[in-house]
């Protein structure tokens, strides 16, 4: 899935897309929302949510959640 479909099924769902830029090795895309999910979207079509409301954003998306080790 490319970053504008993952933006667009998000959004739609009334969930507010707060930023969006390349991420730092330069290969995807990192996308905030207004819930506190992150969404790593990679040029190769993997996506992968993250945040507090990651949950939200993978059911939307049918991903799995990552889970940071802090």
């Amino acid at each position: 899935m490319d970053v504008e479909k993952a933006i667009a099924l998000v959004t739609a769902a009334g969930i507010e897309l707060t930023d969006r830029r390349r991420n730092s090795n330069d290969d995807g895309w990192s996308v905030s929302f207004a819930n506190g999910a992150m969404l790593e979207v990679h040029d190769s079509g993997k996506l992968f949510a993250s945040g507090n409301g990651a949950d939200a954003v993978a059911k939307l998306l049918a991903l799995p959640v990552e889970t940071g080790s802090s």
